[in-house]
């Protein structure tokens, strides 16, 4: 009883400090931050690039992690571990080298995951909704795929010898990991059952498709099972539930053809089987599928059945290590975006911070003396967050009209999106927000809530004006550079490139021009 009534008291104290606004003693003398800039100096003067090519080389995307949604995210880590918020660092903070990418479409101002997957992956900027192919290539025109395809960093990091991988939190035929090995008009043909007949007819091929047939990949972890199997297949996991059946209508398994293909190959729809599969020396090539579609967001993930995208990460880096002439892994938090197109930051938040874990795990599994590691998006969203709220206050409550708690029903809330659902666009779901941060877990909210839109959309948007930030273990990216730069700089690290010292113009397609360490030398490319 008596224990009880500490812990009352404790929380009671915590939100008067919210109330009131929470400043450390410590902040309030100048000597703190005099100290941190003279120890973030003297980091930097100590920083040296490493002049040896990089043996390994991983690409982690947020997929629509714009810069508002990192700072969230710092904010959100920071309360969940019972500290205020902005200062808490994320793994990609540690990383010595920061650059902003420019993301848009060759067509479109405003770009999407397919055309932005093909830049960052490719090297070469493209067109709105397609994958893998140069601007040549029309959307949704079939005829115009042969002779437009370009060759992603994992073409050349197999080319080179190196084991390869895909991890995903949404299918593993969605618009950025199908950048890595698919070329496609559009980005929604994920099985035959998707395509029209005339690009049937003309030779165009589904993305689940090229996914066995384009590239021998090593690791191939996310969503998707449905696209791989005949039409009417039971799902393994949701066997009554014939939404999850097999869509495929040519009759093929795809997932049997790829097993035939090695034999240290094996196949996994869950996480015991994912773990138990890892301990395996004999195992050379994996595949696992956990979801019909995409995977379920972390909050509703269950434990025991569904791997984390860290582990997944995990399982991946394991596998693929064990090449000797290194590894390409790509690793996509993808249901960020999702949330945000839903409208609910919390969702988008929480996905973010699973995000910023699988990061660490990596940072821990490898060394920045032989692994090149790049941290990046492929565009934003129009989120944001404002109202001047108090330091400490809930990231999804609302600033009050005198004080940072949240409120129900007045004061401004604190993230939101510009555009996104709500009740005038999609009667029947989730209603507009009522967020609720409970006292002492400023960081919990109502998890079938929605952030507050200024234009109700049928899905929120993505937005211009914003570049994505690129941090990295590495020295080749920095300054402001176009998202087609991070694909050279990957290429780099993957190939035995010749030596040029001078250069005039770097055609559209050509290899990275790199110097014998495999340093880029250009990072502003002409495109």
């Amino acid at each position: 009883m008596q224990g009880a009534r500490v812990l009352l008291l404790l929380l009671l104290g915590l939100r008067l400090q919210l109330a009131h606004g929470v400043i450390p003693v410590e902040e309030e003398n100048p000597a703190f931050w005099n100290l941190k800039a003279a120890e973030a100096l003297d980091a930097a003067k100590k920083l040296k690039p490493i002049q040896t090519s990089a043996k390994n080389l991983i690409i982690f995307l947020g997929d629509g992690m714009g810069v508002p949604t990192v700072t969230a995210t710092r904010i959100l880590k920071g309360q969940r571990h019972r500290k205020l918020g902005p200062e808490t660092p994320l793994a990609m903070d540690h990383f010595p080298y920061m650059a902003l990418s420019k993301t848009y479409n060759v067509d479109r101002q405003v770009p999407d995951s397919a055309g932005t997957a093909t830049a960052f992956l490719c090297g070469v900027k493209a067109n709105y909704k397609t994958i893998g192919l140069s601007a040549a290539a029309r959307f949704d025109q079939c005829n115009t795929t042969r002779g437009n395809e370009v060759m992603s960093v994992m073409y050349w990091a197999k080319q080179a010898g190196k084991s390869v991988g895909v991890v995903t939190t949404t299918t593993v035929q969605h618009a950025s990991p199908a950048g890595t090995y698919a070329h496609t008009v559009n980005r929604n043909w994920y099985s035959d059952a998707d395509m029209p007949a005339s690009a049937l007819q003309e030779g165009c091929q589904d993305i689940a498709t090229q996914l066995v047939s384009n590239m021998d990949i090593d690791v191939i972890l996310g969503g998707g099972r449905k696209f791989m199997f005949p039409k009417g297949t039971p799902d393994p996991e949701y066997p009554s539930d014939t939404t999850q059946n097999g869509t495929r209508l040519d009759g093929r398994d795809l997932v049997q053809e790829w097993l035939a293909k090695h034999q240290g190959a094996r196949y996994v729809w869950n996480r015991q089987q994912l773990i138990q599969v890892s301990q395996d020396p004999a195992v050379t090539h994996l595949m696992g599928l956990f979801e019909p579609r995409h995977l379920k967001y972390e909050i509703y993930r269950a434990p025991e059945q569904d791997p984390s995208l860290v582990e997944m990460t995990e399982v991946a880096l394991g596998l693929l290590s064990r090449n000797p002439r290194g590894f390409y892994l790509f690793v996509e938090g993808g249901r960020i975006d999702h949330g945000h197109h839903a409208g609910t930051a919390f969702l988008a938040l929480t996905e973010a911070v699973m995000f910023d874990s699988a990061i660490d795990k990596a940072g821990q599994l490898t060394s920045d003396q032989d692994t090149l590691t790049l941290v990046t998006a492929d565009h934003s969203h129009v989120f944001s967050f404002g109202g001047y709220t108090l330091r400490g206050s809930s990231i999804f409550g609302r600033r009050g009209p005198r004080q940072g708690l949240k409120v129900e029903s007045e004061g401004q809330q604190t993230p939101g999106e510009v555009s996104s659902p709500s009740r005038e666009t999609r009667r029947g779901l989730l209603q507009p927000p009522r967020w609720q941060g409970l006292s002492g877990r400023p960081w919990e909210a109502l998890e079938e809530s929605r952030s507050r839109s200024s234009t109700p959309q049928r899905l929120e948007q993505h937005p211009g004006g914003s570049g994505c930030a690129t941090p990295q273990r590495g020295h080749a990216l920095l300054g402001k550079n176009a998202g087609d730069t991070v694909a050279f700089v990957a290429k780099a690290t993957c190939t035995d490139l010749v030596k040029v010292v001078e250069f005039k113009q770097l055609q559209t397609g050509n290899s990275p021009v790199c110097s014998s360490t495999g340093e880029v030398i250009i990072v502003v490319l002409l495109l």
